[in-house]
């Protein structure tokens, strides 16, 4: 099991050498990867009055290309998640483009993780198509693996048209591994048919294990090994004894986790759930703390490193 750390960008703030130094930190410290999420156009909850999502426009979000170029040149073995990138937000020739040129600058350690979103506003101020989006993204998966194999390429499908062109440089991973985000039914059947990876955001429980056995059950309908599909779990690690820790990342592993996450935000991960209190207790207010509470960890649990 490889084990990474979130990257905290609700207090990370705009200093580049608070970024580097998390970045250096988490790689020194023997983290495997760097995951880091996406909000493009952050929208005011305040003008909503029915508000029902987790992330509003006072949350700070990177550029995840931009970022992990930069991380691209500070860092030597970490690998960069997006976890997960909007996929059909962007346009495809564009993304591909882009992750492309952070596989070369980092030598290849980009894992790109997609989902399709859940906010048809954030899709209105990017201009693109919110009800379509789930089409969009299975076509922009085979487009993308396609553009990142082959100097040239012929493409006309429903959304897309290349007529005899590619990238240049491809990257250096011929693909580049996608990842799916998601834990809705459609996302698992994404993640069975399409996916190299799952980014699902459950717990160990009863309810995650359902998921995952209904997840790799799909994937054998595929004609797919499930065993080959990655599962990165995200795993809060504030304000927790080692034992309660341990204990969490056997229960992942039991379940066939391949990667976790370590997250020292106060995050939480299903929209559903109770919304994250920027007040709440272990709330982490600056760069420092961040970086001594993935030293903490690692130091409570060296089996694992």
């Amino acid at each position: 099991m490889r084990l990474g750390a979130l990257f905290p960008q609700f207090e990370i703030g705009a200093d580049p050498a608070a970024i580097r130094d998390f970045a250096e930190a988490a790689e020194a410290l023997g983290y495997a990867h760097i995951t880091a999420f996406d909000q493009v156009i952050g929208l005011n909850k305040e003008s909503r009055p029915n508000w029902k999502y987790v992330h509003d426009a006072e949350d700070m979000f990177h550029e995840l290309f931009v970022l992990f170029g930069f991380l691209a040149a500070l860092t030597s073995r970490v690998e960069l998640v997006t976890g997960v990138l909007l996929l059909p937000m962007r346009g495809t020739a564009v993304v591909a483009k882009q992750a492309a040129e952070v596989d070369v600058l980092s030598r290849g350690r980009l894992r790109l993780g997609i989902g399709v979103g859940i906010k048809p506003e954030e899709f209105e101020a990017c201009g693109e198509n919110f009800k379509n989006r789930g089409r969009r993204a299975d076509e922009q998966i085979e487009v993308l693996r396609r553009l990142w194999t082959a100097p040239l390429i012929t493409y006309e499908g429903r959304y897309h048209r290349i007529g005899d062109g590619g990238l240049n440089p491809l990257p250096v991973q011929r693909p580049i591994p996608i990842w799916i985000g998601g834990i809705t039914d459609a996302a698992i059947e994404r993640v069975a048919r399409l996916g190299d990876g799952w980014l699902p955001n459950f717990q160990p429980d009863d309810v995650g294990r359902r998921a995952i056995e209904t997840m790799r059950a799909s994937a054998r309908r595929y004609g797919r090994d499930p065993a080959a599909i990655g599962i990165e779990a995200t795993m809060t690690i504030i304000d927790r004894t080692p034992d309660q820790l341990r204990a969490e990342v056997e229960a992942w592993r039991k379940l066939g986790a391949s990667h976790i996450t370590v997250n020292t935000m106060p995050e939480r991960w299903v929209e559903a759930e109770q919304r994250w209190n920027k007040a709440s207790i272990g709330h982490l207010t600056n760069p420092t703390a961040h970086i001594e509470a993935i030293r903490k960890f690692r130091d409570a649990l060296p089996e694992l490193f």
